[in-house]
């Protein structure tokens, strides 16, 4: 039998960690002796614990270490991290280390470096005494990787003990959860994270025009409680439909019924943006009067709008390339501290996969398994308002706008 012993701390007993870690021992076909526990006392007390696992074989062990440290289980035994050097532009070293997006250091000769920009499934290069993530498009020769698991330490996700509206009927996604009260937590972390310098991002679906939020989200921008914005091209057409010709999809905004010819509306307005070259064009010209896209530009809040293969038109400003887009979205994250996943299923997970697991992250949508995707492709972070986006928004305005 092959052993190892891991130590994982933090709020492991809250959160349910420690007993998910256990779980994946015994699921792998493991054994574990807890060696030693320490359970805090005081609600930010952290809670620690040594588990020596047992595996019938060191390569088996070596998967269940590496799936056992998404949860923050690390080995007590560490030696410095290996580096090996990529030999070609884009291509990683044979056994690279897969980042997660928890707050991650790697031990060196000269000891524990931070990751400056946790994100998940990237390589860490170690450079000039610095650690940072990067994905495998953007490595390049000479660049210093971490290989294998040796010397990376990750931290558990943390969750304090106490009151927490998010923790009603123990689970992080329900239908049945006190909305009010969640969107009042949701905008007192938002104003909370605003006194500390925090950055707000917006990750919108065209469900958010199609309920008639949009107007909500516009009131957002424009009184400054949203500092840059992701969507696609469906969410920026139907915005500018909607304050162009008053519809969207074709379907009267204000009176909910078809309109004669408004299948074509949205292609009218994407073909008039992409005459006069640009969204900004198109407002400071006064073709856009009104709408989120144009409270963006006056505002000058930055926005990424990712492309997809089934796009109409699309409008000027989509980025069409996906890793062009990725990387767009990746240089606006910076300072980001509360995300907003509103009626979204593609950007939304996508955004997800870019973020540090300590942005607070909440994903509202009507279908309860977007929030569930969302969670399983690893932003465990995420917190799920299963609702109405509509609804939903028209309160949060309230909440912070007044």
């Amino acid at each position: 039998m092959e052993t190892e012993i891991v130590e994982v701390s933090g709020h492991i007993i809250d959160s349910l960690i420690l007993a998910k870690v256990l779980d994946l021992i015994l699921e792998a076909g493991a054994d574990y002796r807890v060696v030693d526990v320490e359970i805090g006392r005081a609600n930010r007390d952290p809670s620690r614990a040594r588990v020596e696992i047992s595996s019938p074989d060191r390569a088996s062990l070596d998967r269940l270490l590496e799936q056992l440290q998404v949860h923050g289980a690390n080995r007590v035994a560490l030696r410095p991290a290996m580096v090996a050097a990529c030999d070609q532009d884009g291509v990683l070293p044979a056994g690279f280390y897969s980042s997660t997006n928890l707050d991650t250091r790697v031990l060196t000769d000269d000891g524990w470096v931070p990751v400056d920009n946790p994100e998940m499934d990237c390589a860490i290069v170690l450079s000039d005494h610095r650690a940072r993530t990067v994905p495998m498009h953007r490595v390049r020769v000479g660049d210093a990787v971490v290989i294998g698991m040796e010397g990376v330490e990750v931290a558990a996700p943390s969750r304090p003990r106490g009151t927490n509206p998010f923790e009603f009927m123990a689970s992080e996604v329900s239908s049945e959860k006190p909305k009010a009260l969640l969107v009042a937590e949701v905008a007192r972390r938002i104003g909370a994270a605003r006194a500390r310098g925090g950055r707000i991002l917006a990750v919108c679906g065209p469900a958010v025009v199609h309920t008639g939020a949009a107007p909500d989200v516009a009131r957002l921008v424009r009184e400054g409680w949203v500092d840059v914005l992701f969507a696609g091209n469906g969410f920026a057409t139907h915005d500018i439909e909607s304050n162009v010709l008053g519809t969207s999809l074709g379907v009267s905004v204000q009176q909910g019924i078809p309109t004669e010819h408004g299948h074509a509306n949205h292609l009218r307005v994407i073909n008039e943006v992409r005459r006069r070259g640009s969204i900004a064009a198109a407002v400071e010209d006064g073709f856009i009067p009104s709408g989120v896209m144009y409270e963006c530009i006056r505002r000058q809040v930055p926005f990424v709008l990712a492309g997809s293969v089934r796009d109409d038109g699309p409008l000027p400003d989509v980025v069409t390339d996906m890793v062009e887009a990725a990387d767009a979205m990746r240089s606006h994250l910076g300072g980001v501290s509360v995300a907003l996943m509103l009626a979204s299923t593609l950007h939304a997970i996508a955004t997800g996969n870019l973020l540090p697991a300590g942005v607070e992250t909440y994903c509202v949508d009507i279908n309860q398994a977007v929030v569930t995707k969302l969670a399983d492709r690893g932003s465990h972070q995420a917190l799920g308002i299963v609702t109405d986006v509509g609804l939903f928004l028209r309160d949060l305005v309230g909440e912070l706008c007044g």
